[in-house]
């Protein structure tokens, strides 16, 4: 425990402390540290992707679609499997989370963070489909962060057969979402126990079942993914408007509130703009996961006319996620009257909110949704963990299997009790892929801009 609470510190915790004006301080944890100027530089050296190439990336999804290799799935699947492993209970319960700890301010460094996000998603995402290998067993595609990684550290004649840091990378992500099937277990058998009065158990035998009937199954999880993540993040954004439409007077102060408490205009003088800021920016940041290397083991797998498409087709997917799902949820949360949601904090904030809007169907939407979000995350993951179990262990149907069957099984055990460690385990695991991952983002990243820069070139032509 001890040691686990070390390397969390480590990662998450303040590791430099800036003084502020008005007796504040700001708290930069070793993350923060890396990704924030990272996203910073890949916006510069792309000249402003998040804005110049927004409309590009919206004509990308809409265009047609073309697989050439047999297994392999469309530029778009592949996004829409990694926005169900973004869109997941941080976009719900994490944004209460920041909002409650640091103010409506916390919402604008949310977007902030995923539009300098957008930036590095590219990055991440252009470079996995540039070292991307074909797969033996799935058929299709594979690679990510392991597979670039070992590019950029092995030479092609030399005998290794593996990079040490491209070992880690892959080992932390089973890590990090082994500790997320524990967590998703518990959270959905919390919200169905609130709404429904369903004991833990009964929710959890069937979650896992119909778990296993998915990801057992040898090419289930695109076809699901691709019909679960439209409705749920089209539900969750209607109720959002609906929402929204009956407040409409309140928008405007709302927006307001947003960016008076984003400056510190009211934190400055009782010293807390250090908590606005570093909520939003910590809470962009684990949503969003541009860098963590998580998006790009989908990304690889896409069949797509050219790489840096997928590249913007990712850098698309942060904005879905923090700047359409997130906002949501901030949305609700900030049209609640304070005294309603007093003393209130996670699941339950949420929940007395939606009761607010639109009565006890609100309580019963959000723990459904919450079921959609961390049901798909979880089926997600499990994509993910394909590139990385074939890394470590080779092409063989055992060790994938074997890897699934624990998920599933720390799936159960979550649904039944939270074990603290293992939440805390999911967290040291993104934060080790992401450092292993930025190691070598940077002095790749020419490749991937000499891809955005031909790509540009031919679409003019």
């Amino acid at each position: 425990m001890k040691l686990i609470t070390f390397f969390y510190n480590l990662l998450w915790g303040d590791l430099l402390v800036l003084p502020l004006p008005g007796g504040s301080s700001l708290g930069l944890s070793l993350l923060v540290l890396i990704l924030v100027p990272a996203g910073i530089y890949f916006t510069i050296r792309t000249k402003g992707l998040p804005f110049r190439l927004f409309p590009e990336m919206i004509r990308i999804t809409l265009e047609k679609k073309h697989v050439s290799q047999k297994g392999a799935i469309s530029g778009v699947q592949a996004l829409i499997v990694s926005t169900a492993t973004r869109v997941g209970m941080g976009n719900l319960i994490g944004v209460v989370a920041a909002i409650s700890a640091g103010g409506a301010g916390a919402v604008f460094w949310m977007w902030l963070i995923a539009l300098l996000g957008s930036s590095t998603a590219f990055i991440e995402a252009t470079l996995a489909q540039l070292y991307k290998e074909k797969d033996p067993l799935y058929g299709g595609f594979r690679g990510g962060p392991a597979y670039y990684i070992h590019a950029f550290f092995i030479k092609k004649n030399s005998r290794r057969k593996r990079s040490s840091v491209a070992v880690l990378f892959a080992l932390s992500g089973l890590l990090c979402w082994c500790g997320i099937s524990q967590v998703i277990g518990n959270s959905v058998s919390s919200a169905f126990e609130n709404a429904f009065q369903i004991p833990p158990i009964w929710t959890t035998i069937f979650l896992t079942a119909l778990a296993a009937v998915i990801v057992l199954r040898k090419n289930a999880t695109v076809k699901v993914l691709d019909i679960m993540v439209p409705i749920m993040a089209g539900l969750y954004f209607a109720i959002t408007l609906f929402i929204i439409i009956r407040n409409i007077g309140q928008i405007p102060a709302v927006f307001e509130r947003i960016f008076l408490e984003a400056f510190g205009i009211r934190q400055a003088v009782a010293g807390g703009i250090g908590a606005v800021i570093m909520n939003g920016a910590k809470r962009g940041l684990f949503s969003n996961e541009a860098g963590s290397g998580s998006a790009p083991c989908a990304a690889a797998a896409a069949d797509i006319s050219h790489p840096a498409k997928e590249g913007l087709l990712q850098a698309l997917g942060v904005f879905i996620d923090t700047l359409l799902i997130c906002s949501c949820s901030a949305m609700i949360m900030l049209l609640t009257p304070s005294s309603l949601t007093q003393g209130l904090e996670g699941m339950d904030l949420l929940q007395a909110a939606m009761q607010y809007h639109i009565g006890e169907f609100g309580v019963v939407f959000i723990a459904i949704i919450l079921w959609l979000f961390s049901f798909s995350t979880f089926i997600g993951i499990l994509f993910y963990a394909r590139p990385n179990i074939a890394y470590l262990f080779g092409d063989n149907w055992l060790s994938q299997t074997l890897y699934k069957v624990l998920a599933l099984v720390m799936l159960f055990i979550g649904g039944l009790a939270a074990y603290q460690a293992v939440w805390d385990l999911g967290d040291i695991g993104v934060g080790l892929m992401t450092i292993f991952n930025m190691i070598v983002l940077v002095p790749l990243a020419p490749k991937a801009l000499a891809s955005l820069k031909d790509y540009e070139e031919n679409h003019k032509r």
